[in-house]
């Protein structure tokens, strides 16, 4: 391999691949490769910030690049190699002679290994080499109860209730950002790791070094973006169904919760509230007067947030201009349809800048201009009918290429929509994310999931990977998405959900609650009044016992607004998650380290969730400290495993006093 440097990198070039390894933020490095004679121009998940302690050498056998505690060296051969302060942190896997390896190399198995698709790109595969004590942790949710995804296979692709974010931090001190939007796979082998993109032009990857998963993170969200700061109007109780119907039943609602003295943050007008998708609009038989009902809710101190679906129905009244103007998503083959949810729709193309102008001129005329301000992006993976991910074409390329930064670019569009009305208090509610998604104001929930305690166990996991990947703002459905509320497990289910709710960025009341026996408005027509709904979902909703506790802890919450705030400027301040793994708040305690089931919210309090029916006690490990409980004031000294009582009206929960 021949070297050559600039200011800041390091090229190689051998035969037809050139290599870079370029420094890039604090302690980090942003390594590419190419068969194509450039590099793309696009940057995908990284803003480019400028290094402060770069060193380049360039010998006869290798070339070392050094900035701060990360450096790389990269071989005649082709091999690369991190070290974090001079131990080897991270290495590429090769099986093939001439290389260093000290195994078989009649595999002839190279790290970088470019596939040709004949008559297009790459399908690319990266090796690197697996380490027996590593831990691994982060990229985004995946509908699993496993914390350390040592030995996991994962899709990079964005399905309902699964989301790619494909950043990954290891125990062995270094944060990994696979810089690559494409359809692929990760896999966390103990033989190897691999990274996979179905369809590529280059290799793009960005690795940094540091002492703890907090100052990782920090290096991360440096060069990915930071959340904005949380509104404090967003704090306390979020209340939704599937679904209000009628702007009536909306009002209705928010008047009980006024009528019954309990705090209404935010109440949410769940899909087909409009005539047809693609509409952006309110059904004006069901919704006569918008901005007033808006008003009323703001004067009860309630903001009002609607959802908004990227899917086009053929009979939208945007539809026939969409198309004309190329803003929706084309399939490669065959009918162009691509979602069949009560109506034959296309997704609006997320990846083009004029469809994303285009929506959010609709949005601000039918939803803005009448009050709301605040949106709920549902089905933003987008969620196809078939996830034949080959099947669909974007502005910026194949989906095989590009398809995972859909739901960033859906959630820019309103992000910067709103920006651009001089509104700073923007949270929108979104299904799905990719790296980078926070710097646009998203709170992320964990998507369509099943109402029982697997799933509930599910969530924490997803939850806390999610604040890893560098997504602090994120919430599930409390009880879940799917379920019957008079199965007899539900109350119990909804207790111990709602107190897990309680210390989660935000504290939200969703579902589609069963039995589904109450008619529709309207067997006559498609849309708001066909469409079904769900049993009510209030507080109050489910017997008097429940509605106690509900209520208990919504105070709680309410109490703690103040120490919530601190949490949200963490997070906008160094890109710190809200629920936060044992080993970010003690990185040096080893135990930490293989605790799954309890998490810190914030650096001040414990929190060890029921995550299993009829569970009324738990062990709970406390790190170093002296631990204080919330409920009855009993003190212990830390460094060890107590067990606790945990009737339920309880969830353990402890305040770090030192």
């Amino acid at each position: 391999m021949l070297f050559r440097q600039t200011e800041h990198a390091v090229i190689g070039r051998q035969e037809n691949e050139t290599l870079m390894i370029e420094a890039w933020g604090n302690n980090a490095l942003r390594v590419r490769s190419t068969h194509y004679p450039k590099f793309e121009e696009e940057d995908w998940a990284l803003d480019y910030v400028k290094p402060e302690d770069v060193h380049i050498t360039i010998e006869t056998k290798k070339a070392v690049i050094r900035n701060g505690k990360i450096h790389a060296e990269l071989t005649d051969f082709g091999e690369l190699s991190f070290y974090k302060e001079g131990k080897k942190i991270l290495m590429e896997y090769y099986r093939t002679f001439g290389s260093s390896s000290t195994h078989s190399p009649s595999l002839k198995i190279k790290a970088r290994q470019y596939l040709p698709i004949l008559g297009g790109d790459y399908e690319l595969k990266v090796r690197f080499e697996s380490c027996d004590e590593e831990k691994i942790y982060g990229m985004g949710q995946y509908q699993q109860p496993y914390l350390d995804l040592k030995g996991c296979n994962l899709e990079l692709a964005q399905r309902n209730s699964q989301i790619s974010i494909p950043f990954a931090i290891s125990n062995q001190g270094y944060g990994f950002l696979w810089n690559n939007p494409a359809i692929g796979e990760a896999s966390f082998g103990k033989n190897y790791t691999q990274w996979q993109a179905k369809v590529t032009k280059q290799m793009d990857y960005w690795i940094t070094a540091d002492d703890t998963p907090r100052q990782i993170i920090e290096n991360y969200t440096q060069v990915t973006g930071r959340t904005p700061m949380m509104p404090d109007s967003t704090l306390g109780l979020w209340q939704c169904k599937l679904r209000y119907r009628t702007q009536d039943e909306v009002l209705e609602v928010a008047r009980e919760y006024k009528r019954r003295g309990i705090p209404l943050d935010i109440i949410i007008i769940d899909f087909f509230h409009w005539i047809h998708q693609g509409d952006w609009g309110f059904d004006p038989k069901y919704w006569p007067n918008p901005k007033e009902m808006v008003q009323e809710l703001k004067e009860m101190g309630t903001r009002c947030m609607v959802s908004v679906w990227p899917t086009v129905d053929k009979q939208s009244v945007n539809f026939d201009a969409m198309k004309q103007k190329g803003l929706l998503i084309r399939a490669e083959k065959g009918a162009p349809q691509t979602f069949d949810v009560l109506g034959d729709t296309i997704f609006m193309d997320a990846t083009n800048p004029e469809a994303r102008e285009y929506v959010w001129e609709q949005v601000k005329k039918n939803y803005y201009d009448n009050g709301v301000d605040m949106f709920w992006l549902d089905v933003a993976e987008p969620e196809y009918t078939a996830y034949d991910f080959d099947q669909y074409r974007y502005y910026l390329g194949p989906n095989l290429r590009v398809g995972n930064i859909y739901p960033r670019m859906f959630t820019m569009t309103f992000y910067e929509g709103l920006k651009a009305q001089g509104r700073e208090d923007i949270v929108n509610l979104v299904r799905c994310a990719w790296a980078g998604s926070q710097k646009y104001a998203a709170l992320v929930w964990s998507g369509d999931i099943h109402g029982n305690f697997d799933s509930l166990r599910d969530q924490l996991a997803a939850g806390l990977n999610m604040g890893l990947a560098g997504i602090p703002w994120w919430v599930s459905d409390t009880g879940g998405f799917i379920g019957d509320k008079d199965t007899s497990f539900f109350n119990e289910l909804l207790i111990r959900w709602f107190q897990f709710s309680t210390f989660c960025p935000v504290l939200r009341m969703h579902g589609d609650r069963g039995p589904h026996n109450i008619e529709p408005l309207d067997y006559n027509t498609i849309g708001g009044g066909f469409c079904g709904t769900g049993q009510p979902n209030e507080l109050w909703s489910y017997g008097e016992e429940v509605y106690l506790i509900l209520k208990k802890y919504l105070d709680i919450r309410i109490s703690m607004k103040a120490y919530i705030k601190e949490i949200m400027e963490d997070a906008h301040r160094t890109g710190a998650p809200v629920i936060r793994t044992m080993f970010f708040e003690f990185p040096e305690d080893t135990y930490c380290w293989e605790i799954t089931d309890q998490y810190m919210f914030g650096s001040q309090y414990l929190v060890a969730p029921i995550l299993y029916e009829h569970m009324t006690k738990r062990t709970i490990y406390l790190p170093r400290g002296i631990w204080k409980s919330i409920h009855d004031g009993t003190v212990y000294e830390g460094g060890t495993t107590i067990m606790v009582e945990a009737p339920l009206s309880i969830i353990p929960v402890y305040h770090k006093e030192v």
